[in-house]
């Protein structure tokens, strides 16, 4: 049977805001969102009803990787503010009833961590064994492992003479979590910030910490889950702090390895095994197929199904790597709300910690952009080099690059109408989406209908029914192949959820009793569902009263 309500924690009823701090608010002028501003906007956030905001990385860093390559755990990044302004930040989030997730780095440093430049400095010095060191083998690199970056994985290093490991920039060296060291010294980091009074901790890439790059070994080694125990013993373990995984290589199986609670590790991961629906398989992220809906359907349902009392899902179309949902599944011109409230109720409904990337809320697009000058992302730009040079026409990999590029997510947020959306009076590190004019915040607060309102109500929904948290999930299977539909169960009770994935009619008729409506993107009255014909991107939540299976 479901849970009971004992072994309840927060985060399994709130929903998550993830804000890019250097694109949701600039409170000084500089072109860069802030800590300041963020603290600007929580009444903002509150307003929507979220209960934690993640925040992408905010530590001292040169910025080769948008922060993801830290110098400094223990400061924040200049442009970012002050640990006054991070303090303040966690104490006015707290007055508002939101904890902040700190973003959790520590599958590498920057190359400019003193643990680094002591490192490099000499093969007996103290440090050197916090990273992995290798010699070359005949003038070559110890092995042929590469970097999710292109190229080798091993970066010579003059000044000893050997090889060090980066499984991404190579100025991002790699941990060497096999060192006790180490591990001490990362949970002594994370203990800091606990004391701090955040709320838990986004790991990234957490599942390579185990790599044993001799047998190239990246993801899920086999120590692994034995440091993760070990971690939360040392650091957040009985804390009931949010710790949620990002694990590209999880299977349902290897998911409830890291968040069965009996085993002590993370309250949840990141899968993203739907993300990659519409790339040509075996391919790149960049080689565009269609998505299909009933391969959506599947993957959805596996991860609902299989992960059972056993594991916890976090739920999520969007993140600071992923383009905007609505252009990419849902239908940015002509149903840009009514898509996005169909893929916001489809989400929200399913079991799990639903996750909203800021501006997704009020329905924010991709960034078309016509030349590469245009584009600011490392990894959209090598691409653009590397195909051109391949021979792949350009039009083809703006193409590619307007529909899968990270600037999609990462374009500031859209406040207001006035110049630069609001987000800044400088002008800002990354161009504003040329439609911030009909899109934008203050417009979402006026229009009762916007989509900002069926978020704030899936928000509060969640909060005020057990089902939707614990309740158990059966997909429909006789249905169109657009139309995804699914059932909640809990203790005798049953909700059906409809959603029409398309911009065409489709055709749902249902032979059962409803008793009311939790929530819908039309008016329409839903006491029959016998013969009925979908609109474009319809969306409905119904009650069933008792269960089905009876």
């Amino acid at each position: 049977m479901g849970h009971t309500k004992t072994n309840a924690h927060w985060w399994q009823e709130t929903a998550v805001y993830q804000v890019y701090p250097r694109s949701f608010q600039d409170s000084n002028g500089d072109g860069i969102g802030d800590l300041q501003g963020l603290i600007q906007r929580l009444d903002y956030l509150e307003k929507l009803g979220i209960g934690a905001i993640w925040l992408s990385p905010v530590y001292q860093s040169p910025n080769d990787d948008n922060g993801y390559d830290i110098s400094d755990y223990e400061q924040i990044m200049a442009e970012f503010g002050t640990m006054a302004d991070m303090e303040q930040l966690i104490e006015e989030a707290d007055k508002r009833g939101i904890k902040i997730i700190m973003d959790l780095v520590v599958n590498h440093t920057s190359d400019e961590h003193p643990w680094f430049i002591e490192s490099r400095s000499s093969k007996d010095n103290p440090y050197r064994d916090f990273y992995i060191w290798r010699e070359g083998i005949d003038g070559q690199a110890p092995n042929d492992l590469e970097s999710t970056f292109l190229g080798s994985a091993w970066q010579l290093d003059e000044h000893t003479g050997d090889y060090y490991l980066h499984l991404f920039s190579k100025k991002q060296p790699d941990l060497n979590w096999e060192n006790a060291a180490v591990r001490k010294a990362v949970y002594d980091m994370m203990n800091f910030w606990i004391a701090k009074g955040i709320g838990g901790f986004r790991m990234d890439v957490i599942d390579l910490v185990g790599k044993i790059p001799d047998q190239k070994i990246t993801g899920n080694g086999p120590k692994l889950h034995d440091y993760l125990r070990e971690m939360n013993a040392a650091t957040f373990g009985g804390k009931d702090l949010l710790t949620v995984g990002e694990t590209w290589g999880a299977t349902p199986e290897i998911a409830k390895l890291y968040s069965d609670p009996k085993r002590q590790e993370l309250s949840m991961v990141f899968q993203f095994e739907h993300v990659a629906l519409d790339e040509q398989p075996g391919k790149s992220k960049w080689d565009l197929r269609p998505l299909v809906i009933s391969e959506l359907k599947e993957v959805f349902s596996k991860w609902q199904t299989e992960l059972g009392n056993q594991g916890w899902n976090s739920l999520f179309w969007n993140n600071h790597d992923l383009p905007r949902i609505i252009s990419r599944w849902g239908n940015d011109r002509d149903y840009r709300v009514q898509s996005g409230k169909m893929l916001a109720i489809l989400l929200h409904m399913l079991k799990g910690t639903p996750y909203i990337y800021q501006g997704e809320e009020i329905g924010m697009t991709n960034r078309v952009i016509t030349d590469i000058s245009e584009a600011a992302d490392i990894e959209s730009k090598n691409m653009y080099a590397d195909r051109l040079e391949k021979g792949y026409k350009k039009e083809d990999i703006l193409l590619s690059i307007n529909a899968k590029g990270r600037d999609n997510a990462r374009t500031p947020m859209q406040w207001d109408s006035s110049k630069h959306a609001g987000f800044t009076t400088g002008t800002p590190w990354l161009a504003v989406n040329q439609n911030y004019l009909e899109i934008n915040v203050a417009q979402a607060l006026e229009d009762t209908d916007s989509l900002f309102y069926t978020y704030q109500h899936l928000i509060a929904l969640r909060k005020k029914y057990p089902l939707i948290v614990w309740g158990t999930f059966e997909l429909l299977t006789d249905t169109a192949e657009a139309v995804f539909a699914y059932y909640r169960h809990y203790e005798g009770e049953s909700w059906l959820i409809v959603c029409n994935f398309s911009d065409q009619e489709q055709p749902f008729s249902l032979d059962i009793n409803t008793e009311q409506t939790i929530i819908a993107n039309t008016d329409k009255k839903y006491s029959n569902l016998l013969d009925r014909t979908l609109d474009p991107y319809e969306a409905f939540v119904v009650t069933l009263g008792g269960n089905l299976d009876a």
